[in-house]
């Protein structure tokens, strides 16, 4: 016997971990959006879930035929076979040929004679779940919006007394203002799916549970993707909700002087924020790191938004750092991403993957103008990252964030927004002039984990890599881009034979 409380799953592993679980078994469900959003291939995974468990499954569609529905299948690597299909594309169907001689108004015949149907197949079948395509359909049968509501009760009240799981899909054509609140409440649940298009790049699909009573899920909005073998549903990122896990570890990056600023390097499990103009050297910064990383065996993986991977690679080269073979080994993974055709869910359900499945400890972003431009809506960006930085502290990642300033020299702002105070540690790259040469300088401004220096050091890039130098004690104004040398005559960098 079914309890009250009994799960069933959709079909979609996404939709069941947005529902934490599934749906309740033998109540009517709402399944709504625009055309093109992703409605009937839910809705066949819904049904072929209930044939993969020898459950009789019952197609009911108004508007589209059989063979639109085994090309949608298909288009998927499905085939329908075993799961009932019944059509009521014709008027013919309901009314058969004499429907011009009743004295009666035709919409009020064939509202009618398509519920009778619709029962006496039902019946027959005796379905352990339905879907009925689509609401549209009766919508402009029934004409009037009460003779509307009336008849979709009536079905409510029919299926109420089976053991039926109904799904009912409705389009959105034909209802004044969008979503049909009366519908809703006649409801167990509404899922919700809207497509939105962008001013550039692919169209972004979302889903939301309107409701779902007597249940608990995950609220808000869910990205997701249709690609062959159905709807990628990607649950929306709650970093609460996954295990924590506390380490005190610093990471050194294999440069003396550059441990030191930070007091023997950044704690595991912080995010570190790398931040500059254009050229000063952040990512190289970042690479130190993740070579670091990869000499003691540790899993690391780079999210490039910006740059090509061979481009990367072969910077890195020059420098003295092999990526090359430590991604041939399978410590290094690169990621090249196109933020106009993936979304924010996208892309953390991504990350989460990766964490889990190859146990990874350090993450580079490069960078957060590339990760924003995937996000046309600020305050989400600050909240999805928020969530995602705080999930990959609670699993123990070290995640560096490159973020580019505008200018190169004096005052100088963040590219898009400004998420330092997001970052547990700060490290700021500045251009400076002296003594006819334009130079680099590095410095912490930031490091909620631990000790930092206060100094300003001269940071040098070459083919002996990153090197970094004494503090600039001699100088004041390095940070405005044009300092001032206050000390007796010293050579820089370059000019010391020791090269430190």
């Amino acid at each position: 016997m079914n309890l009250p409380n009994k799960r069933i799953s959709t079909g979609n592993e996404g939709l069941d971990a947005v529902l934490r679980g599934g749906l309740p078994a033998n109540r009517l469900y709402l399944l709504e959006g625009s055309p093109g959003s992703g409605k009937t291939t839910l809705a066949l995974e819904f049904l072929l879930e209930g044939r993969s468990k020898r459950e009789r499954c019952l197609y009911i569609t108004l508007s589209e035929t059989k063979e639109e529905l085994e090309v949608v299948a298909a288009s998927h690597g499905w085939n329908l076979d075993g799961i009932d299909i019944f059509e009521l594309s014709s008027a013919d169907d309901v009314l058969g040929p004499g429907r011009d001689q009743s004295i009666l108004h035709s919409w009020e015949m064939e509202l009618g004679e398509t519920i009778k149907l619709i029962k006496a197949q039902v019946e027959q079948i005796k379905p352990s779940r339905v879907v009925f395509d689509s609401l549209s359909e009766m919508r402009l049968l029934a004409q009037d919006p009460l003779r509307y509501r009336r008849q979709l009760l009536v079905l409510k009240q029919f299926f109420s007394g089976l053991r039926t799981t109904v799904l009912l899909v409705d389009d959105l054509t034909g209802s004044s203002g969008g979503a049909d609140n009366h519908l809703h409440s006649l409801c167990h649940g509404v899922v919700t799916l809207s497509r939105l298009t962008l001013d550039f790049g692919a169209a972004r699909r979302r889903l939301q549970i309107q409701k779902l009573r007597g249940v608990d899920f995950i609220a808000g909005y869910h990205d997701f993707v249709i690609c062959r073998g159905g709807l990628a549903i990607f649950p929306r990122l709650i970093a609460s909700d996954h295990h924590s896990e506390s380490s005190d570890d610093l990471v050194p990056s294999g440069i003396d002087e550059l441990d030191a600023l930070l007091n023997g390097g950044p704690a595991r499990g912080t995010s570190v924020l790398i931040t500059g103009p254009s050229g000063v050297g952040k990512t190289t910064l970042a690479l130190q790191y993740l070579a670091a990383a990869c000499d003691r065996g540790e899993p690391v993986t780079v999210y490039q938004f910006d740059e090509r991977v061979s481009t990367l690679i072969g910077r890195a080269e020059a420098l003295g750092l092999n990526l090359r073979r430590c991604v041939k080994e399978g410590r290094l993974v690169i990621r090249q991403i196109d933020p106009a055709e993936i979304s924010p869910g996208e892309f953390a359900a991504g990350v989460l993957d990766e964490v889990k499945r190859r146990s990874v400890r350090m993450i580079l972003i490069d960078s957060l103008s590339g990760y924003l431009a995937a996000m046309p809506q600020e305050q989400q960006l600050i909240l999805q990252l928020h969530e995602l930085l705080s999930y990959l502290s609670r699993s123990g990642v070290l995640t560096l964030l490159i973020n580019p300033q505008t200018g190169f020299f004096g005052s100088m702002q963040p590219v898009g927004l400004d998420v330092s105070y997001l970052a547990d540690t700060v490290i700021l790259l500045r251009f400076f002039e002296a003594a006819g040469r334009i130079r680099k300088a590095i410095s912490v401004v930031k490091n909620r984990s631990g000790k930092h220096e206060d100094s300003i050091r001269e940071m040098r890039i070459d083919d002996r890599g990153v090197r970094v130098g004494e503090p600039l004690s001699d100088f004041k104004g390095v940070l405005t881009g044009t300092p001032e040398y206050t000390g007796v005559e010293k050579p820089l960098m370059e000019d010391r034979g020791s090269g430190a």
